[in-house]
């Protein structure tokens, strides 16, 4: 199974300069449309590049010099197999994410404009790129929508630090990392500042960490965690104390659903809450719980019956 193989350019950083090379030695290009184990499959639609249009695909497999330093984990599609003029294989190529070219030399390289190669794909029937590229923008899009959502939710005086919180992860992993801890921490000063009362405090973060329980996508998102986090920062007697000074909203409610059914909670204080909190959040959850929340219900989180 070859998944890179580029000869004489295993070593050094890819260039588009290096990738032109290969290619004005081209006879023919076939690019198939699946990852480098299946590319010789006989039902995996390709395309056979010769002549004039060799030169256009030059162009629009231009890289960013020097590479990312990287190389990404999933073995990549579609598969470029160049052949010279005796028909001898000489690159082995794979596109990544429609964005980046493995194959040019020790690492990956991001495509300068990964749209056009897609769309010149999809003119010549390898629509697969075009389809996946539609459907992720579906995904960002909704993704930034729930993003809003938390932030709106955000208490008076902390959507600028949570803003920073939310901030997406870039490609520089290493460094969004240092500024979320940079982020998370000023917006716990924040938080500590803005409500010294310490049940008003736990009242304001359960509110607010209570609104992933409503997203459909389901799970927590890094921004949804740091508040969970400060929850987790609190004494546990003070947190059932707080929901006990008062009756919850039902977005506090929300958020206690799911606090107390985070792992974090269940792994040092179990599922069992006392009364009559118990049986205020299972109404909670019988009148207009989402579904997780049911299952962790009848599962017996907050203390609730299995048959429940």
């Amino acid at each position: 199974m070859i998944y890179e193989r580029t000869m004489g350019m295993d070593e050094g950083a890819p260039t588009t300069a290096r990738l032109r090379d290969v290619l004005n030695r081209a006879g023919r290009v076939v690019i198939a449309e699946g990852s480098p184990d299946e590319a010789d499959t006989a039902d995996v639609p390709r395309i056979v590049v010769t002549g004039g249009e060799i030169a256009d695909l030059a162009q629009l497999l231009a890289i960013v010099d020097g590479g990312t330093g990287d190389r990404c984990r999933c073995n990549g599609w579609p598969t470029i197999m160049v052949h010279d003029v005796d028909s001898e294989l000489i690159a082995y190529w794979t596109l990544h994410h429609q964005s980046g070219l493995r194959g040019i030399g020790d690492c990956d390289a991001d495509l300068r404009d990964g749209p056009a190669l897609t769309e010149w794909l999809a003119e010549r029937g390898l629509t697969g790129s075009r389809e996946v590229q539609a459907g992720l923008a579906v995904q960002e899009a909704e993704e930034e929508r729930r993003r809003l959502r938390w932030l709106r939710a955000a208490p008076a005086g902390l959507r600028d630090a949570a803003m920073d919180v939310s901030d997406p992860p870039g490609r520089d992993l290493e460094a969004w990392s240092d500024r979320l801890r940079d982020a998370k921490a000023r917006l716990a000063r924040l938080v500590q500042d803005g409500y010294p009362d310490v049940t008003e405090r736990i009242r304001v973060l359960l509110a607010w960490a209570g609104v992933p329980a409503r997203e459909s996508t389901g799970g927590l998102k890094w921004y949804d965690m740091a508040i969970q986090q400060q929850l987790f920062a609190e004494d546990p007697d003070l947190i059932l104390t707080a929901l006990a000074a008062a009756p919850p909203s039902p977005a506090q409610l929300d958020g206690a659903a799911q606090l107390f059914a985070s792992l974090d909670w269940t792994a040092t204080h179990g599922q069992q809450l006392p009364e009559p909190l118990r049986s205020m959040l299972i109404g909670h959850i019988q009148a207009g719980g989402t579904d997780a929340m049911r299952f962790r219900m009848r599962h017996g989180y907050y203390g609730a019956e299995r048959s429940v």
